[in-house]
């Protein structure tokens, strides 16, 4: 039975561990108290670890409510349906309370032990986020091979120099989980999300990566074809989120400018040298197309940006239960976040 700790003010907690979980019912007792016995062995405490149970079909919240009664720091949300891991981890980042936040699996394939070293890296003041680098695997080709070749964009496109932008295991400072915001499938550019965010000291970090014990992997070809289409999102949305109109703006000038230069062309062409039939020619169509296209894409920026001044954003969860203090939390949350 793990010792009851003596109850601590939130803004006291040294240590959130946040770990989104579905039906991983086998795995949690295991890893919640290798958490608890690796925290206590370096002092890391007060802390706290907060699970996101994402609509789990097995009995993965009886055996929380379970746990619970063993290791006082545990606290748990339990999801109506399954959401997805970004939303599992929106909803951890928004609760926790620790000054370092620490994210991993639930499917004990990330190691407890490497939670010592990523809370030193994040507390020496120099990162801003540090993100585990599983440089030995034992996942499948059919999960290394695209996570190569997204990890190979991603440095491409955002300027980030990590090997694994993708790891589950990785470790932030407070004020950076509260200030990036996740929804759909975003997880997988944490570092590119938090740099747009203003957070630009982000570390690496060689962490061990160890064969899943139980279960089965929750990776599906669909996240292949999705990858491509979040990048670009979140490429977008970090360059253009908060000035759409600069974006469409800019190619509705192009476009309508074109269409008119078209236009004045045959105007001239009808005027000056007599040249007849103009209205039937492709070229005349082409003019108006563009010029159209450019009121299009005017619009759109127009659209972005009375959106964003307007719509504040409010992401709501149907939450079923939870375990520990988390209840002004879980009600600050729905009301504001």
């Amino acid at each position: 039975m793990t010792p009851q700790s003596a109850p601590h003010d939130d803004q006291d907690l040294a240590l959130t561990v946040v770990i989104p979980a579905y039906n991983e019912s086998e795995a949690l007792p295991h890893l919640i108290q290798w958490i608890d016995r690796v925290v206590r062995q370096h002092q890391l405490l007060p802390y706290e670890i907060i699970v996101i149970d994402d609509g789990s079909t097995d009995d993965t919240w009886q055996v929380l409510q379970s746990l619970a009664e063993r290791y006082p720091a545990l606290r748990a949300v339990r999801f109506r349906k399954n959401y997805g891991k970004s939303s599992a981890l929106n909803v951890g980042f928004r609760l926790a309370q620790g000054q370092v936040v620490i994210t991993m699996d639930a499917d004990l394939q990330d190691s407890p032990d490497e939670i010592p070293p990523l809370y030193e890296m994040i507390r020496s003041g120099q990162f801003d986020l540090v993100s585990g680098w599983k440089k030995k695997r034992f996942d499948p080709p059919s999960k290394t091979i695209p996570t190569k070749l997204y990890n190979w964009a991603t440095r491409l496109l955002s300027g980030i120099q990590l090997h694994d932008m993708n790891c589950g295991l990785k470790a932030y400072r407070k004020d950076t989980v509260k200030n990036i915001h996740l929804y759909g499938e975003m997880h997988r550019y944490i570092p590119v999300i938090a740099k747009a965010a203003g957070f630009h000291h982000i570390g690496e970090k060689v962490v061990q990566h160890r064969p899943r014990p139980y279960g089965k992997s929750k990776f599906g070809i669909e996240r292949f074809i999705y990858g491509l289409l979040d990048l670009m999102t979140i490429m977008f949305v970090s360059t253009f989120g908060r000035r759409p109109m600069h974006f469409f703006g800019s190619l509705g000038l192009l476009s309508f400018l074109i269409g008119v230069a078209i236009l004045l062309y045959l105007s001239i062409s009808k005027l000056l040298l007599k040249v007849h039939g103009i209205a039937d020619r492709p070229l005349f169509f082409l003019g108006i197309l563009t010029i159209l296209l450019g009121a299009q894409f005017f619009l759109t920026g127009f659209l972005g940006e009375l959106f964003i001044n307007n719509q504040a954003k409010k992401h709501t969860y149907q939450i079923e239960d939870t375990i520990g203090p988390l209840s002004r939390h879980i009600h600050q949350l729905t009301e504001h976040d």
